[in-house]
């Protein structure tokens, strides 16, 4: 039995417990960011609100992170945070945004920012053909070298790659290129990796042999 299928091992729990979790949040901020994108579409905003989530998330919650927790927090009356959320961004964001931020609060789901700013990404992405790729490589990649990724990715996926690149050292060379739940991982340190496996794989097997023809000879 595996540690993930043992319901004796807590550890496995509460890790099966977390990822029901992860997947419950991701598909409520889903219904939140379509519900956001399609009122958005209505009135021709669906560009604007996406800055508006983009500034709250990397601007605002950065400079401020207790402003996120206050209005994440279960304990803060709601009526409270509506009166803060009023206050806060009017005149410094549009109608429609004030209007979902407090539709939120009413659900007790301003908490989900975070992931109902990423599907709401992904949502546009999806409808303008795009896809979100994390690129790690040793070094920075040249722009010949995006460009060439790029068309690869596009002739075999058929959308239009948006490369997120991210330079990682340890991979001492090479890339690995992740999109949605495809890895190509074409970095010196995973082959290396594999070429030890596989010593450690032949020592064990003529290990083994040896002692099955010790055995047979006795």
């Amino acid at each position: 039995m595996t540690p993930s299928a043992d319901p004796k091992n807590p550890i496995a729990e509460a890790a099966h417990h977390e990822t029901v979790l992860e997947v419950n949040t991701q598909r409520i901020a889903r219904v939140y960011a379509e519900a956001l994108l399609r009122a958005a579409e209505s009135q021709e905003l669906a560009a604007e609100i996406f800055e508006e989530l983009q500034a709250l998330v990397d601007q605002v919650f950065k400079a401020d992170p207790l402003f996120e927790e206050f209005l994440s927090s279960g304990a803060v009356d709601r009526k409270r945070k509506a009166e803060i959320i009023e206050s806060t961004f009017a005149g410094r964001a549009g109608d429609l945004f004030i209007n979902f931020l407090l539709v939120l609060n009413d659900h007790e789901r301003a908490g989900l920012l975070r992931p109902i700013r990423d599907a709401y990404r992904e949502l546009l992405d999806e409808r303008a053909g795009r896809m979100r790729v994390q690129v790690q490589s040793a070094v920075a990649l040249a722009q010949d070298q995006q460009e060439r990724l790029r068309a690869e990715l596009q002739a075999a996926f058929h959308k239009e790659p948006v490369l997120e690149t991210q330079v990682d050292p340890n991979l001492l060379g090479g890339m690995v290129v992740r999109v949605g739940d495809w890895l190509y991982d074409l970095s010196v340190r995973t082959q290396l990796e594999n070429i030890r496996d596989q010593i450690i794989a032949r020592s064990s097997y003529e290990i083994q042999s040896g002692r099955n023809r010790f055995s047979a000879d006795t």
